[in-house]
């Protein structure tokens, strides 16, 4: 129990950090109230008027300023969504928060784009999320930390470091706390990006030539997502990116000094604050997948003999020397322990000497150096970070990077098994995954398609008959135990054997270790070794929902909605409407046909980034280039609009359809293709072909529009609920998001119909057309 006066501390950090948020975004809603909007370019007030500005005081229509606010819009939101995850995770339970946040400042931007822009407006928000993250008060950092488990205690999804607690008052209090601190950040989020909003929508609108607008902002988006993903693979920290986000927002406000002088001023307040380490004497690095922080491991005579990595503040690994000379030189360490038992040495008790061994999550080199030790002749090493390759490379004692006899492959294990040729003896799968949920590990999709029915039967094809496949995973709760064990009893066709470790200097496992009865049988002829397995076996498990392709939601025990997920839900629409009431953004306003348009838009791009992650790996430059791929999709709708302005709405629609239907119908498993273009060609063909039709819908419907803001906030709207949506594939797989998004643009076209816009329609459409949001 703590002592009162410590949790009176913490009562009173939290009743500081909700009241100053509250108070904040109350403030924050006086830049957007309806009575401000009567006028043109009417004033939030006189206090604040020294920072407001119209984009007519920065010379009107540009092409240029378009593009650059274009490039600054979604490097922030991809800033935004990357940082926050990783030192707020409220990730580990509502993967879209970031992102349904950023739409919802987008979409009321550009409702409000024909209101005065104030530059506080933007920094307020901004410089309020930062000391958030990084202001070094112990109670804030605490109770920062304290989200997670408040929030997943009630949840079915399990969670690294998170107990799992019965419903109660004190369990439903703490998930009531957390959410009292997350509603605001989430409005703070959101309040970032109405300015952004407010521009791209007035240039937008503005445009002469609404088509050049239209590429122009999506040719500037692209460039922000490449210049983004560009420094993440350069391992640059969020300083950087918030320092390169105020350059750019600094040359956009060049003509009016005031302004550029305050967003300097602020953007570098900011990238100072980012800087700041909690941690003493550690390094923290910024991989292109996570927050990486190393800290020594160093005996009392200052030698280091040991380094430990923590990810987005997480134990995580840590590099150890078990080398004979290390051993032989520091008797005292290991005077108490049988160093045959390390879990790195475990496996090689199935089969000494194994002449091909492939280690899948290999991080900084334990298992590699494991398996040189044991005699393995040939050794191929998996790891998807190439920063924790790199720090393996550079940092490790026993160098096992650097033999001849080892091979590292940079690549996602899903991606390794499905395309590698190679054949091996021991297959070790080393606690891959074991501290993550769906994705507050990476900050991006991780669906786990490692440990799906299909992905270890794609490892059992790489394992020679006479093999030894072992699954080492930080087991925490009995159905993560028992689910896979049921994968591996339903691939190999019988159950595993299970081995718990628990060794004094290492990280703690269990083993599932299945192939070859042969080889078991020999292992198992030493009685000694036989007495240990039988002693540390026998664990308690309970059944869960094997994990498939389609339903790949390795932490959660059964297909549903998890309750906090649920809640999460319902409070964010709730904030929602709250934010579009206060800003005078009302249902009545909203034109159903792009808010469906949008909401389509955002399912089918889950769905197609999950499938491509399938395909060629969970890494950055898959998702980039898929995101990237999507941009261009929209740009070669345009120019097909701008060659043939009377193209068939009707026909596009069927386009929709019909290509759903194929891409639902085709079985995933057709994509495997040899060719690596082949596979890419055909897989982009196929699933998505149906951005390309709605592309067309969407600018033929805007033109007819007039290119008016309240469309494109429509569409933007529309995508936070399908973001929102997405998690229904938690309960009915990723497939069923194809038929929803069906249903969602059948929508759509209804809509389309009852809004009259069908006869403008079939008139030849405008010149021009933009939006920053989903088509």
């Amino acid at each position: 129990m703590q002592p009162p006066l410590l949790d009176l501390e913490r009562l009173a950090t939290r009743l500081i950090v909700v009241g100053l948020a509250v108070l904040l975004n109350l403030y924050l809603f006086r830049f957007y109230r309806p009575a401000a909007r009567g006028a043109r370019w009417a004033a939030p007030g006189p206090k604040t008027e020294r920072w407001a500005f119209a984009p007519l005081d920065l010379g009107g229509f540009s092409y240029a300023q378009l593009a650059l606010v274009s490039v600054l819009g979604l490097f922030l939101e991809l800033l935004m969504i990357r940082w926050i995850s990783a030192e707020i995770p409220i990730f580990a339970y509502f993967k879209n928060f970031v992102l349904i946040a950023c739409f919802l400042g987008f979409g009321l931007g550009c409702y409000l784009c024909r209101q005065r822009v104030n530059l506080l407006a933007l920094l307020y928000p901004l410089g309020a999320l930062v000391l958030l993250m990084k202001l070094p008060w112990y109670n804030l950092r605490e109770l920062i930390a304290s989200l997670a488990p408040q929030l997943g205690a009630l949840s079915e999804v399990q969670v690294w470091g998170v107990p799992s607690l019965p419903l109660s008052w004190a369990s439903f209090a703490g998930l009531l706390t957390a959410v009292a601190v997350i509603v605001p950040l989430f409005a703070l989020i959101a309040f970032v990006f109405i300015p952004i909003g407010q521009l791209v929508g007035w240039y937008l609108e503005n445009a002469r030539q609404g088509i050049r607008g239209y590429t122009v902002n999506i040719l500037g988006s692209l460039a922000g997502i490449l210049l983004y993903t560009f420094l993440c693979f350069l391992y640059q920290p969020p300083a950087v990116w918030l320092a390169l986000a105020g350059v750019m927002l600094v040359l956009f406000l060049w003509r009016l000094p005031r302004l550029r002088g305050t967003a300097a001023a602020a953007f570098a307040a900011c990238a100072a604050l980012a800087t700041i380490n909690p941690w003493a004497g550690s390094t923290i690095y910024w991989s292109p997948y996570q927050k990486l922080t190393l800290s020594p491991l160093r005996l009392q005579t200052g030698d280091t003999v040991g380094y430990i990595l923590n990810t987005n503040d997480s134990w995580y690994q840590q590099i150890l020397d078990l080398s004979p000379q290390f051993v032989a030189s520091h008797p005292r360490l290991f005077e108490r322990v049988n160093l045959a038992l390390n879990p790195y040495n475990l496996p090689y008790r199935f089969y000494p000497h194994p002449p091909a061994v492939l280690v899948l999550g290999s991080g900084m080199g334990n298992d590699v150096a494991a398996a040189l030790r044991n005699g393995a002749d040939r050794v191929v090493a998996v790891e998807i970070d190439p920063l924790i390759l790199d720090l393996g490379r550079r940092l490790h004692f026993e160098k096992p990077y650097a033999s001849p006899r080892v091979r590292a492959v940079l690549d996602d294990a899903r991606s390794y098994l499905q395309n590698s040729r190679d054949r091996f003896d021991l297959i070790v799968f080393s606690l891959l995954d074991s501290h993550t949920t769906s994705s507050h590990f990476s900050n991006i999709r991780i669906d786990n398609y490692v440990y799906t029915i299909e992905a270890l039967e794609a490892a059992k094809q790489l394992l020679k008959p006479d093999g030894i496949f072992i699954v080492k995973f930080q087991v925490e709760t009995p159905w993560i135990a028992g689910r896979l064990h049921g994968l591996l009893e339903t691939v190999f066709g019988r159950p595993p054997v299970q081995l718990q470790s628990d060794y004094p200097t290492a990280a703690p496992g269990r083993f599932f270790i299945t192939g070859s009865t042969e080889r078991l049988a020999q292992a198992f002829a030493d009685p000694a070794w036989a007495g240990y397995v039988q002693a540390h076996a026998g664990f308690a498990t309970q059944p869960a929902t094997l994990t498939t392709d389609d339903w790949p939601y390795f932490y959660q025990h059964e297909p549903g909605l998890p309750a906090t997920v649920i809640v999460i839900s319902l409070v964010l629409v709730l904030v929602c409407w709250l934010l579009m009431r206060s800003t005078g953004t009302v249902g009545r306003s909203i034109q159903w046909h792009f808010f469906f348009l949008g909401a389509g838009f955002l399912l089918l791009e889950a769905q197609i980034v999950s499938k491509m992650a399938l395909l060629f790996g969970t890494t950055w430059v898959v998702n980039s280039i898929v995101i990237s791929g999507l941009l261009l999709l929209i740009v070669a709708a345009n120019a097909v609009v701008a060659w043939r302005p009377r193209l068939s709405v009707p026909g596009a629609y069927a386009g929709i359809f019909a290509s759903l239907v194929a891409s639902y119908a085709i079985p995933l498993e057709r994509f495997f293709l040899p060719s690596l273009w082949v596979k890419a060609l055909v897989a982009t063909g196929v699933l998505c072909l149906p951005v390309f039709f709605a592309g067309i819908v969407f600018i033929r419907s805007f033109a007819a529009e007039g290119f008016r803001g309240e469309a494109l906030g429509s569409n933007l709207l529309g995508a936070l609920v399908g973001g929102l949506l997405e998690s229904l594939s938690m309960w009915t797989g990723i497939r069923s998001l194809l038929v929803i998004a069906a249903l969602l643009y059948l929508a759509s076209w209804v809509a389309l119909r009852r809004e009259a816009l069908v006869p403008h329609l079939a008139r030849e459409a405008p010149e021009g057309v933009g939006t920053t949001a989903p088509a």
